[in-house]
């Protein structure tokens, strides 16, 4: 069974900066490529940023481009996302999502059981 870690959540200030962690295992991360997405209340869970399994390609967002960074460290099997200039409207559930194939052939989406940020003075 596939399993994602995620942690790094919490209360930030308006501007402050988070770290968010996930972490699955190498067989997994090796073969996926790594996204996150959120989930406000009320709205509809949303792509936040992804990074590309072979060529680390990134794309984010509008809404988050210029303050988040998504990363990659095949060492630790563990794909992170930088948010810095935290805004309230990031506030919402974090999940990281495992998008993984086996050759070229696509094996099936896995995710993580989220973590909460909360952007609020």
């Amino acid at each position: 069974q596939v399993q994602l870690v995620e942690s790094g959540g919490g209360l930030v200030q308006p501007g402050g900066s988070l770290r968010l962690s996930c972490a699955t295992s190498e067989f997994t991360f090796s073969r996926s490529a790594m996204s996150w997405y959120r989930q406000a209340p009320g709205k509809v869970r949303e792509s936040v940023a992804r990074i590309g399994s072979i060529d680390g390609t990134t794309t984010y967002a509008d809404s988050v481009k210029g303050r988040f960074t998504i990363s990659r460290d095949d060492g630790r099997n563990t794909v992170y996302l930088q948010m810095n200039s935290l805004k309230p409207e990031d506030t919402g559930v974090y999940y990281c999502k495992a998008t993984t194939f086996v050759g070229t052939t696509f094996v099936g989406d896995y995710w993580g059981q989220g973590t909460q940020v909360t952007v609020s003075s």
